[in-house]
């Protein structure tokens, strides 16, 4: 369980999380089409946002669950093309690969999901995208560590 704090400290944090998915989303709509590919990564900010301290939030599993998820799903797409089958292999693979390399983040389930379904080039943008949620969680650490030096030692748990 991780510290609560109080309203004011935790909407603080959330607006990092917040406004790093709204420069992606606009940097999606400058360049491309593909509003569904960056549904993972939202989901990724938000786990960023309740925890960055938490293993499944550190920037090796976050860009090593997510681009092999990527890669995965879009391998699975060249070899099988696009539809269901293309999509549950992508997800079986990419589940499979975060199990046995250790680096469980599970919104990039989803990510191999959409690769797998898409037929756009969305590879490069993606990255770009996951580079800004590296950068995240940087700030996120850098928040919560400066929150926490200025925090009783009890911090409030309830809102």
């Amino acid at each position: 369980m991780r510290n609560r704090y109080n309203l004011k400290t935790e909407v603080s944090l959330a607006l990092l999380p917040t406004l790093t998915m709204a420069g992606v989303l606009f940097l999606l709509e400058a360049y491309s089409k593909q509003h569904l590919l960056f549904a993972s990564l939202a989901s990724s900010a938000f786990l960023i946002y309740i925890d960055p301290q938490h293993p499944t939030n550190s920037i090796y599993t976050l860009v090593m669950a997510q681009v092999s998820a990527a890669l995965i799903g879009a391998g699975v797409l060249k070899l099988v093309g696009p539809g269901y089958t293309s999509a549950i292999l992508a997800m079986v693979l990419a589940i499979v690969f975060m199990v046995l390399v250790g680096v469980m983040h599970p919104p990039a389930v989803s990510t191999a999901l959409t690769f797998a379904f898409s037929t756009g080039k969305t590879l490069p943008l993606f990255m770009i995208a996951l580079g800004l949620l590296v950068i995240l969680v940087v700030l996120q650490k850098v928040s919560v560590w400066l929150i926490n030096r200025n925090v009783p030692a009890n911090p409030i748990s309830k809102l």
